[in-house]
């Protein structure tokens, strides 16, 4: 069995995040970066998949030199190649992404090295795109389902379920097929420091791609107003017990 699990580089949360002057793209001097964590558990159910079954493992991303790093840490967790679609950093819109990638499963294919399960996260952390895997499997032509919470190969065919109002949806399709894998089907693991050895010496395999768009033309970007927080200073010690209890008194908490 052949797996592509597909990955996308993001800031890591908790940053401040600000924009370049002319507000086309995010300022990333001052930002840590990671994987989508959607993405990090469908590279996670990508090693499970191949340690149960045997086959290879393929992980890919689309984004900068730097972007080597986030394929570092997959093939650290166990992914047994990596492909990097290197570009200058500007974000792709999805229809170019998705362009991308058809690409280099199409070229596979003619090698003779077809993918069975393409993995994608449910969407990625930063743009909240839910489009990329459904897009891919679009132009492939191959079945589809986003959202997994749980995924099972029986032979040439694969099981998934996702979670619906009062229990799980299940589907059975034949393979190959895309799945668009939602945090929580696993617990990721750690890269072990023998992982980390290994992957550093591992060779990326580095494609530059053809950029064919087709999407909505991004104007600008606009960062949300941020809420404003007010503290009010009750005292210092014991003598702002009594401030404190009027407080409390006021939101009803205790009794006056």
């Amino acid at each position: 069995m052949n797996v592509l699990v597909c990955v996308k580089r993001v800031p890591a949360t908790g940053g401040r995040i600000t924009l370049t002057p002319d507000e086309q793209e995010i300022d990333t001097r001052f930002l840590g970066f990671t994987v989508s964590p959607h993405e990090e558990c469908a590279v996670e159910e990508a090693v499970r998949l191949i340690e149960a079954h045997g086959g290879t493992s393929v992980v890919l991303t689309l984004g900068p030199s730097v972007a080597e790093e986030q394929l570092r840490d997959a093939l650290a967790m166990g992914i047994g190649e990596a492909i990097l679609l290197q570009t200058d950093g500007r974000e792709w819109d999805p229809i170019a992404t998705a362009n991308a990638i058809v690409d280099v499963v199409r070229s596979r294919e003619a090698a003779g090295m077809a993918f069975d399960l393409l993995l994608f996260g449910n969407e990625a952390a930063d743009t909240g795109d839910y489009q990329i895997g459904i897009r891919v499997a679009h132009v492939l032509g191959l079945p589809c389902v986003a959202g997994i919470k749980a995924l099972e190969v029986r032979g040439g065919a694969a099981v998934a379920q996702r979670e619906a109002d009062g229990g799980r949806e299940i589907f059975e399709v034949s393979l190959p097929a895309v799945f668009a894998v939602k945090e929580g089907i696993n617990l990721p693991r750690y890269p072990s420091v023998p992982g980390r050895l290994k992957a550093k010496k591992k060779e990326i395999h580095r494609i530059v791609p053809e950029k064919r768009g087709g999407g909505l033309e991004k104007v600008r970007l606009k960062l949300p107003e941020e809420q404003q927080g007010e503290v009010e200073i009750l005292g210092s010690g014991p003598e702002a017990a009594p401030r404190v209890v009027e407080v409390l008194q006021r939101l009803g908490i205790v009794p006056s």
